[in-house]
């Protein structure tokens, strides 16, 4: 969780707010196939759900000054790979700035699996 002080208040932002957030600006990146489950706890979860949910793959970390986002996805065969995960790492930095006025100091792009 991260918050903040304003003259108005305290604002706080969940990691899952954070999470889906990031999950709708990395799967609208050209190709990515899919977000692919980053911790035990996703794999089990995604076991017993089989849904596709936009927050697994997501580790984010850190405070207002130092905020951390670790991706694990899946991308389409025949794809620049180098090119992908720029797009990713400029879309995220983005659109968390644009939306909540926080800037990431990291984004670590993770390629776990290749889909046809």
């Amino acid at each position: 969780m991260i918050s903040y002080k304003t003259v108005n208040g305290t604002i706080t932002l969940s990691n899952e707010y954070l999470a889906k957030l990031i999950g709708h600006a990395v799967t609208s990146c050209f190709g990515v196939a899919g977000m692919v489950p980053g911790s035990n706890k996703q794999r089990l979860f995604r076991f017993f759900s089989k849904k596709d949910l936009l927050d697994q793959g997501i580790v984010v970390s850190g405070s207002m000054e130092h905020f951390d986002v670790e991706l694990h996805i899946m991308v389409v065969y025949g794809m620049n790979i180098n090119a992908i995960a720029q797009s990713i790492v400029h879309k995220v930095k983005y659109t968390v700035k644009d939306l909540t006025g926080i800037e990431v100091k990291k984004v670590t792009v993770k390629v776990d699996g290749i889909k046809e």
